[in-house]
């Protein structure tokens, strides 16, 4: 016999020819994967693009014609969609032997779930992700496919500069919902389980194939859904390998799985495990997924696929609600539904034996206290459901103020529809309380949005009169208005003693009635230690803030953006200390998060770039500072308006940069600006430094006359150094005007009066 050549030299792949580690224009480097009918490879393409791809070969000897059916169905299916959560195909052909196979995008990946376990996401995070798995496998149900293998083994996380991105892969057991495959329909086989036991959905499980679609893939959502958040399954893998076959259907079509949070609940040891991995406590991860996750999720899950979920994207747009704490739609089964349900799993027996009606009386009285409880909670998402229809109905009518038919060819601005709706709530809304009050506080934080703050605190402080009336001193709403007021009175107007009487009494309130780790408590500690920051009461400020953040941290994320703006008022306190190097660093951390949670044109990033820019210039890095001005500067006036309050923030900032930098000119045309948007609306508080300021650019450009009204106008206004800040009768800046006789007399009024 003679020697001959091992196959992988000899034997032909390619349908154009090469080696056996050639096929056609693609080089295989590595087997990553293999099932039953087909091998995955990693693959590198040398022609007419050089890159790295996955390619799908089926094995040899098992192309027979039910999986080639189901190989094209395959192709096809991912060849026909285009979405970034789902991996794409970009070649098909056969080799010299007749075994097909496609090339697809090589994702470089782990499982969802061993991702975000190994990067220890929070919850939030995890529903983040889930939501764009969604949306990927709404896009493939646009297209008529449905996968029916839905997995975390077929959900990869791969990083894409920088951010994670999931990608659906393996549609090998894809079913066309409205248009066939191929030529040839894919060959399922009557009586063959198609999909994997534990995200397999009861229709699936009936081995009819007549009620397979869409919502079988929301099925195995709420599967994946269900160990994303407790880190376990809804049926315990290890039972269903050890039954029966009979018995995994049985199971999988009849007996309810536990809510999560049970499951949690009944982990033991290993419930904290998980907890650590959300990067939270097991009692902050319980109430996280006990009531709107849990119901989302057994809503997913529910065995009659008419009660689920419609759709993927139904289910993200509940996950949605929930990530903005906005009321799901998903709720808990009542009591007739889960009877009847009772009934149908255990039919025979109740009909055999009278005893088992024992057992419902039973099972109804001990559900009783429940069935109060959900009526309650029933009635109350009714009566906000009423509230929200009627604030909605109101809002139309404000709104018909600005109808051409009735506007008559006039101009109907912002201002005279808020006028007119402050108008109707105030005329028509009389004998509804709840709902005056809930008007009232939108208005008045459209009226702050707009800059309207005298308007604004009028409105705060009769919405906080209504709450305590209608709810009492504790009631959540009554304390977030307590806080809002404040707040109000706080950055906006300068009156920092105010809003800390305030927030202080908030605070007891909340500490009783709501606990220490409460959002909002932590939300009222902030707002005092802002207040208390404002009043140059420093450590106590920052001792308040590093707690709220070492909290925010825990219970909720890093990244979150109530943890960011805390993080931002510790960093305020630094620069107040002039810590520069602290609050740099602090500023530069919250920049980046900004960017990247919330994008470069929201408020909160451009209120970071200003931040980074003052400390910046602090520590003399003017280079670097200007960039982020001028960057901010522009996307600012396209966010707030030339005339806003806040756009003057960084107006200052710039000024302030192009005087200590000598562009006197700049520095004089930034400051005028920003005088002129601190008036009694708001910063009010920061008009004395503004004019001081000016009155240095004055004196430096040899405007003796103005810099002395300026520096007049700042002493009136009531301007007094702090920190480091000379004395106005020491500041090098003024030196031109030591001289002359109004400021002699201005250093004599302003040492009378205290203000050195």
């Amino acid at each position: 016999m003679d020697k001959k050549e091992s196959p992988e030299k000899t034997m032909t792949l390619g349908s154009t020819g090469g080696t056996a580690r050639d096929i056609g224009p693609y080089r295989l480097l590595q087997k990553i994967g293999e099932g039953g009918m087909g091998e995955v490879w990693v693959a590198e393409q040398h022609k007419p693009l050089h890159r790295r791809v996955a390619l799908k070969l089926i094995k040899a000897g098992m192309d027979t014609r039910q999986v080639i059916a189901r190989f094209e169905s395959e192709r096809q299916a991912l060849a026909m969609m285009d979405h970034p959560a789902i991996a794409k195909v970009f070649d098909a052909g056969e080799t010299s032997d007749g075994r097909p196979y496609f090339v697809m995008e090589y994702v470089q990946g782990i499982p969802i779930t061993a991702y975000c376990d190994t990067n220890r996401l929070t919850t939030a995070e995890r529903l983040e992700l889930f939501r764009h798995i969604c949306e990927g496998v709404q896009h493939a149900h646009q297209k008529a496919i449905i996968h029916r293998d839905l997995k975390p083994s077929n959900i990869l996380i791969a990083i894409q500069d920088g951010v994670a991105v999931p990608k659906i892969i393996d549609f090998g057991v894809a079913k066309a919902t409205a248009q066939s495959l191929t030529e040839r329909t894919m060959y399922t086989e009557l009586g063959m389980l198609i999909g994997t036991p534990e995200y397999m959905s009861p229709e699936q499980a009936e081995m009819t194939g007549q009620n397979v679609d869409t919502r079988t893939d929301v099925y195995s959502l709420g599967a994946i859904l269900y160990e994303l958040l407790v880190g376990a399954l809804p049926f315990d893998p290890k039972e269903l390998r050890r039954a029966g076959y009979d018995e995994v259907r049985r199971k999988i079509r009849e007996e309810d799985p536990p809510k999560p949070s049970t499951r949690l609940s009944t982990m033991g040891d290993a419930s904290t495990v998980q907890a650590q991995n959300r990067r939270t406590e097991r009692p902050a991860l319980l109430r996280q997924i006990r009531g709107d996750l849990d119901w989302i999720t057994m809503k997913a899950l529910e065995k009659d696929r008419t009660r689920r979920y419609g759709s993927p994207s139904d289910l993200a747009a509940d996950i949605d609600r929930y990530l903005h704490h906005q009321p799901v739609l998903a709720g808990p089964p009542s009591d007739l539904y889960r009877a009847r349900k009772f009934w149908q799993r255990h039919r025979v027996g109740v009909m055999a034996s009278a005893a088992l009606l024992a057992l419902l009386v039973a099972f109804s009285v001990i559900t009783r206290f429940q069935a109060v409880r959900i009526s309650r909670e029933r009635d109350r998402a009714n009566e906000e459901a009423r509230a929200k229809e009627q604030i909605t109905d109101f809002l139309k009518q404000l709104f018909k103020v600005s109808d051409p038919s009735r506007a008559r060819g006039e101009t109907i601005t912002a201002r005279e529809i808020l006028d007119e709706g402050v108008k109707k709530i105030d005329g028509t809304l009389a004998d509804q309380p709840a709902l005056r009050a809930e008007l009232m506080s939108e208005m008045g934080e459209v009226h702050e949005t707009l800059g309207l703050f005298v308007e604004a605190e009028r409105l705060k402080r009769q919405t906080l009169s209504l709450r305590q009336q209608a709810l009492g001193p504790g009631h959540l709403k009554t304390l977030a208005d307590m806080r809002s007021l404040a707040a109000l009175l706080d950055v906006r107007f300068g009156r920092e003693e105010e809003a800390g009487k305030l927030l202080e009494e908030a605070l007891a309130i909340a500490r009783r009635t709501l606990g220490e780790d409460h959002d909002e408590t932590l939300k009222i500690k902030g707002a005092l230690a802002n207040a208390l920051s404002g009043q140059r009461r420093y450590s106590e400020a920052e001792v308040l803030f590093l707690d709220v953040i070492e909290k925010r941290k825990r219970l909720f994320g890093a990244d979150k953006p109530a943890t960011l703006v805390a993080l931002s008022n510790l960093s305020g306190v630094y620069l107040a200390q002039d810590r520069y190097e602290d609050s740099v660093r602090l500023d530069a951390e919250i920049l980046e998060m900004r960017r990247r949670t919330v994008g470069e044109d929201h408020p909160q990033t451009l209120e970071s770039m200003n931040n980074l820019a003052a400390c910046l210039i602090a520590l003399e890095r003017y280079e670097e500072a200007r960039p982020i001005l001028e960057r901010a500067i522009v996307i600012g006036e396209s966010v707030w308006g030339a005339d806003h309050p806040q756009f003057g923030l960084l107006l200052h900032t710039r000024g302030e940069l192009a005087a200590v930098e000598g562009d006197l000119k700049t520095a004089e045309a930034y400051l005028i600006r920003a005088l002129g948007l601190y008036d009694e609306r708001a910063y009010i508080a920061y008009r004395p430094l503004v004019l001081y300021q000016l009155a240095q650019v004055s004196a430096r450009l040899g405007k003796a006359e103005t810099a002395l009204d300026f520096l007049a106008r700042a002493l009136t206004e009531g301007y007094e150094p702090s920190g480091s800040e000379p004395a106005f009768t020491d500041d090098p800046a003024l030196a031109s005007l030591r001289a002359h006789p109004r400021f002699q007399a201005l250093a004599s009024v302003a040492q009378s009066t205290g203000k050195k």
